[in-house]
């Protein structure tokens, strides 16, 4: 009896293990909420909103609320000239300043949104971004 008993436990091993695997490929939610990057940012260095400086956080709450800025500059069509950031026609994209403490100018800190919810952030003016995800 043990040869026969062997078989079968291993046949019910791999049945419970197919129905598990099947029951849970792509059907249960991420793990945390922005655990998944979105296609917009892949391929892209990312950084979760939290993580950003104060003074980032602070520029995408007056984003959010619309304003009022701080500088004339603020709200601009970015061109990226530097083509950093994926190629969309003029006027998509617009840059707002990142204060920088201690700088006596706007300093290289800006966030750079997109008219399909993108969000960027560069803390080099513009040499590097990355994707902030909320």
């Amino acid at each position: 009896m043990p040869p026969r008993f062997v078989p079968r436990a291993l046949a019910g091993l791999l049945i419970c293990l197919a129905v598990l695997l099947t029951g849970c490929s792509g059907a249960s939610p991420p793990a945390s909420p922005g655990a998944s990057t979105p296609a917009w940012a892949h391929g892209m260095a990312t950084v979760p909103a939290s993580r950003l400086p104060a003074e980032a956080r602070a520029t995408l709450a007056l984003i959010d609320r619309g304003g009022p800025f701080p500088y004339a500059q603020d709200g601009a069509v970015f061109g990226n000239f530097e083509q950093h950031l994926p190629r969309h026609r003029r006027g998509y994209y617009h840059e707002y300043t990142v204060k920088t403490p201690g700088s006596h100018d706007r300093g290289a800190r800006r966030l750079v949104t997109g008219q399909g919810g993108e969000i960027y952030y560069t803390d080099d003016h513009y040499d590097s971004f990355r994707a902030v995800l909320r």
